[in-house]
């Protein structure tokens, strides 16, 4: 992709979804950015003027109730954070509904934890009432259910939440708007000369040594769970901006053309529905070790996992459960649903599907993963 096409693309997104972290929502020492939110309201307003849907996925709920519970730092035990959150989630929804009022927009809050995507018939419930929230014209304001989420559900970041939803809408664009100017080479906090990375392709290995795990003072996530979550939202073939939120009007920028930020350009075909839900699954319950022969077939030509390509497993899991397809080098490549659990895999361990009643007394499936069940995608190091 060219710096030209890199315009096109930023100015022929229909759907973004627009991610806003704790950074550029907080004031230093707690509570909201009135004035930057409504800002950023008044971006989106112009954006749905030019036709485009937005769904706005923001932080800000901790950061919101740490200012009116009088507290400097952000709180670590996990009860804390929910009682912050919860006082803080009407503050945060009375700024969005103040600053979208100016314009006669309606907004819609929308608390999501991993079980609600995680299920199969909650995702198609969630993604049929946020399309019709779309077409009916209101902003959708997305966050993670701090209130009630634990350590095993929570999604950790809203980063991963908001390239969850690229997935669960098939949005075209995903931009992460931070507290810096995009991705650089180094971190610029560190070497404040580090080059901007203007465009990359999302799995260009050279980006895995560019990223940093350090997170900001109100915030969970670094640019390790930018790339993460942009790697993620190209599974649906949607590119990734990362650009600051600082900058005025960068939303209007974006759509406009203007070369800002870094895009993370998505060199993968979208996967149909079923299996980039599938894909879409963070818990796995548990992993399949495959021989070179079985990882090859599957990546190449798509087919079924078969019994005999699979030389161990880890985690314990049962029929109908996501499991995690992992290569020789320990890369995670695909996960799928399991049609058998894994005391009844690890008897099928190497064994050819025709010796798999023999093997268990019953035999309900020839394969261990249909490839109908099987999503494949750009490797991850486990």
């Amino acid at each position: 992709m060219t710096e030209h096409q890199k315009r096109i693309a930023l100015a022929q997104a229909k759907r973004i979804v627009v991610k806003v972290g704790s950074a550029l929502l907080s004031q230093p020492k707690g509570g909201l950015a009135t004035e930057r939110i409504h800002h950023i309201c008044e971006q989106i307003n112009y954006l749905l003027e030019q036709g485009v849907q937005v769904v706005l996925v923001s932080s800000g709920a901790v950061s919101a109730g740490m200012g009116k519970l009088g507290l400097s730092t952000r709180p670590t035990e996990l009860h804390d954070l929910q009682a912050a959150a919860a006082v803080g989630q009407m503050g945060l929804v009375e700024v969005y509904e103040r600053g979208f009022s100016t314009y006669d927009r309606k907004t819609a809050m929308i608390l999501l934890t991993h079980e609600d995507l995680a299920n199969r018939q909650r995702y198609l419930n969630a993604r049929a009432t946020l399309t019709r929230i779309l077409d009916m014209g209101v902003v959708p304001i997305i966050n993670e259910n701090d209130t009630v989420a634990t350590e095993e559900i929570r999604f950790g970041d809203n980063d991963t939440l908001a390239s969850l939803v690229v997935n669960l809408l098939q949005a075209d664009l995903m931009v992460i708007l931070t507290d810096t100017d995009g991705l650089h080479e180094e971190d610029p906090k560190s070497n404040p000369q580090a080059p901007l990375v203007s465009m990359i392709e999302v799995n260009d290995t050279r980006l895995d040594a560019m990223v940093t795990s350090t997170s900001g003072h109100f915030g969970r996530g670094g640019m390790l769970t930018k790339l993460a979550a942009a790697r993620r939202a190209a599974r649906s073939g949607a590119h990734t901006l990362i650009a600051s939120g600082e900058m005025d009007n960068v939303l209007t920028k974006c759509i406009q053309g203007e070369d800002i930020g870094s895009l993370l350009v998505a060199s993968v075909t979208p996967m149909d529905a079923r299996k980039g839900w599938i894909a879409g699954q963070l818990k796995a319950k548990g992993d399949l070790l495959l021989d070179a022969g079985a990882s090859n077939m599957i990546r190449e030509k798509g087919v079924s996992l078969l019994p005999v390509g699979v030389t161990g497993l880890d985690g314990k899991f049962s029929r109908g459960d996501v499991v995690r397809c992992v290569d020789p080098s320990g890369t995670v490549f695909a996960q799928g649903l399991v049609n058998y659990d894994s005391d009844e895999t690890q008897k099928l361990l190497g064994a050819l599907s025709e010796d798999i009643s023999n093997l268990l007394g019953y035999a309900a499936e020839p394969e261990l993963i249909h490839r109908d069940n099987l999503a494949v995608f750009d490797g991850l190091s486990t």
